[in-house]
Order: structure tokens, then sequence, then C-alpha cells
């Protein structure tokens, strides 16, 4: 189970997402993490509850983006870590993805994409689907 909120729209993304968060963290609580895109795709996530997420945020340079997706976490594939948290970011660091259920098939998806020249941080089946999204657009030429 997990929490997921996104916000595209004119103001500043980053409080609409923590805030929809907060309201969200009852279904996973084993961590948070933001995925924005201010001129670049930018990630923070961690271990913990939103608050810490928040902390993290707070620190990070003053970004107003008006576009985010956010996520808490109750773990089901990997152990709870800030590696294992959600958004997960494609090899080449364009794709954030975040993602609610299990992949029966990651770990043959995983070997395909491995021989494939894909590496993973993660234990996670959604560290799987943003690298076979990815691989999907490059093997078929799409954008």
């Amino acid at each position: 189970m997990c929490g997921i909120v996104g916000y595209i729209g004119q103001r500043n993304a980053i409080p609409l997402v923590i805030n929809g968060l907060k309201k969200l963290e009852y279904r996973g609580y084993d961590s948070a993490g933001i995925s924005f895109v201010d001129n670049d795709l930018e990630t923070f996530k961690t271990k913990g509850k939103v608050k810490d997420l928040e902390k993290i945020l707070k620190s990070h340079k003053k970004s107003s983006p008006n576009v985010a997706l956010a996520h808490t976490r109750w773990a089901t594939h990997g152990i709870p870590s800030d590696t294992n948290s959600h958004p997960h970011i494609s090899n080449s660091g364009r794709l954030a993805l975040i993602h609610n259920g299990i992949i029966e098939n990651y770990s043959s998806l995983k070997k395909l994409l491995t021989n494939n020249g894909f590496t993973f941080k993660s234990e996670t089946d959604s560290e799987v689907l943003v690298n076979l999204i990815e691989h999907l657009q490059t093997s078929l030429n799409l954008k």
C-alpha cells in the first residue's frame, strides 16, 4: 500500500503535494519521496515519515516548480530504506516513477534489462518498471 499525489498547475507544487502526502501518510509510513521539475528533474526521498522529507526539502535551495509527484511507501519489495523509497529514477535520469502494486514478473524483467546494460540501485520492482519504460522508449524510438 502507498499514498500517491501529483500536481500540474500554476502554483508551487511542493507544498501542495507535501500537504497531500500528510493526508495519505496512513497508507504508507516506511518512507516518503518527491520528484519535481524545476529546469531539471529533481528527486528527494528518505526512509521515515513525511516530516523527515520536509526537513530535507527545507535544506535544499528554494524551488517553485509547478509540476511534482510524491509518494509514501509501505514496503512490499525491499526493506524500508532511502534507496528503496519512491520515486524511482530511470538510468538516464530523465524519468521518475511512482507505483502502487506488485509486479509479479519483475525478476525476469530485471534480468532482461540487466542484459541490456541497465543497472539497479534498489531492491524494488518499481525501479524495474521505470527502466522498462525507458528501454521501450529507446528501443521503439518513442519520445
